[in-house]
């Protein structure tokens, strides 16, 4: 690209905007410079784990170079040429001098902050040097962000069945004469399975990706980065739109008959615990290398060609997630930003334990989620809900720590869908938005959905003793010491009853071990 050549035109393309489909790109420009840009601030927002980093640097090295061959002319910036940049404003202002540029344009960020960052210099800045800023759609979502403020009131987000309700009548999936398919909305019930045995054997081998990571981690040791986790010298991760496509194949056709049934399972004895039956297409979906009509209509397919082999249950519980929990979580998190992200309902305030950055704990639960979660960048929904992030709840950790824990450690964090999912369903931290009670559960779940048990140092059948199981005692801890905000939910009423049945002696010796647990916590 010629670097004195001038461009009215200049529009930045995030990280995760690799929408090949995007309008933008329908018509070939010689006067616009499509600019993509390796930014310190947003590898330094937050910790992040090394292959988040990597696995974003490498997507957007790709999809500069289809643009480029698609006849776009695009501006493909490293740490190398951003690295003296403060920020993405004086990044930007730099290059509409350098290219003679008048106009500006973006994509709306799905990030608060990084919205607020290019609404607010616009007019301070841009105006100034008489450079006009125009924001588009990204044109991603199934929900327009114009609609959310009418589906999503602040504070009050409606629940999220009712919204997948709607979302399967107005885009007519899975519907049938204005009925859903089978006779019924949700198959839930039906998606509960654990891991058997004589199950282990039949877990399909992930596909796998191998994109070289070197010049990436040579880029972050020149800059100092700050990152944490595994990685090897290639990237496991989808990093183009051909590869996304090709593990949507491989879903549909290895994992989606067994998706549904065994979705909330976990499992330490197999070599693809940390994969399972589960998609992995969350970071093709969140960097919008996929959309997500795409994927549902796909998958959707697949149970067409098969319903021996592929079940309404399997199907409805993948299409759940598409088209009702993650569109449902954007709109909590628009329709309650700023304020969100500071509420702490519960006033938790402990801090989160060491072993939360390296595994190594004696619960064998935490143990292998977190590992996996070190090795890979990715744990499975449950794993999140209801072994870390139940744990977290339970020993009050602050919500604050635990957000940026999530945040850095998942290869699919952006903050639309962390914060929500983290602070709300996890945490309970919004009071109730998201969730109609705290998922708040004993030793009792984790053994029910997992064979983790069997193989701890602690026991879950104990309560108060030293080796019971941490979670136990910390569970009832948690419901007594916030019974005055739970005891009239009718979702947790009835725990109540239970726990004044127990003698006042049994009650004081779990509580004494929970508190142990708790003066504790980086020993357990």
């Amino acid at each position: 690209m010629n670097s004195n050549k001038p461009y009215s035109t200049l529009r930045l393309i995030l990280g995760d905007q690799l929408n090949a489909r995007h309008s933008w790109f329908s018509v070939q420009d010689d006067d616009c410079l499509y600019v993509i840009a390796e930014l310190l601030q947003e590898t330094g927002y937050v910790k992040h784990h090394v292959q988040k980093i990597c696995g974003f640097f490498l997507a957007m090295e790709q999809f500069a170079l289809a643009l480029q061959k698609a006849g776009h002319h695009v501006l493909h910036l490293t740490l190398d040429e951003t690295g003296d940049f403060t920020d993405l404003p004086s990044l930007i202002l730099h290059l509409c001098e350098q290219y003679s540029v008048t106009r500006f344009e973006y994509q709306r960020p799905d990030e608060y902050r990084l919205l607020a960052q290019l609404r607010d210099f616009g007019p301070d800045q841009l105006l100034k040097k008489n450079i006009s800023a125009k924001e588009y759609d990204t044109e991603h979502f199934l929900v327009p962000f114009d609609e959310l403020a009418k589906r999503f009131k602040p504070g009050k987000p409606g629940r999220m069945e009712t919204f997948y309700r709607k979302m399967r009548q107005q885009h007519n999936v899975l519907m049938c004469d204005g009925q859903p398919e089978g006779g019924q909305w949700n198959y839930d019930a039906d998606n509960r399975a654990r891991l058997k045995a004589a199950d282990l054997e039949q877990i399909p081998e992930p596909l796998l990706f191998a994109s070289s990571t070197t010049s990436v981690l040579e880029r972050l040791k020149r800059h100092n980065v700050q990152s944490f986790g595994d990685i090897g010298t290639h990237l496991p991760w989808p990093i183009t739109r051909q590869e996304s496509l090709k593990l949507l194949d491989y879903f549909c056709t290895c994992c989606l008959p067994h998706f549904g049934q065994f979705q909330d399972a976990m499992t330490a004895n197999s070599d693809h615990q940390w994969s399972l039956y589960h998609s992995r297409l969350s970071f093709a979906l969140n960097s919008k290398m996929l959309h997500p009509k795409q994927v549902i209509d796909k998958a959707i397919s697949a149970w067409r060609e098969n319903p021996e082999v592929i079940s309404l249950a399997q199907i409805e519980g993948f299409v759940r997630q598409i088209l009702g929990w993650r569109e449902y979580i954007r709109g909590v998190y628009w329709s309650n930003m700023p304020d969100y992200e500071s509420m702490n309902f519960l006033r938790a305030d402990r801090d989160l334990p060491e072993w939360f950055w390296t595994g190594q704990t004696g619960m064998n639960c935490m143990r292998h989620a977190i590992t996996q979660s070190l090795q890979y960048a990715y744990a499975h929904h449950i794993q999140r809900l209801m072994i870390t992030g139940n744990f977290c709840l339970l020993a009050g950790i602050d919500p604050d720590q635990v957000d940026q824990w999530y945040l850095g450690i998942y290869i699919d964090a952006i903050q639309w869908v962390e914060l929500p999912n983290t602070r709300g369903m996890s945490q309970y931290a919004d009071g109730g938005m998201v969730a109609s009670k705290p998922y708040a559960g004993s030793g009792n779940y984790v053994q029910k959905m997992s064979d983790y048990c069997p193989g701890c140092v602690y026991s879950v059948k104990e309560k108060e003793t030293e080796s019971a199981c941490p979670l136990n005692s910390l569970y009832w801890y948690f419901m007594e010491r916030h019974r005055a905000l739970l005891q009239n939910n009718p979702r947790t009423a009835l725990v109540y009853k239970g726990w004044d049945k127990k003698s006042s002696a049994d009650r004081d010796a779990i509580l004494k071990r929970a508190q142990w647990c708790i003066n504790h916590l980086n020993s357990l």
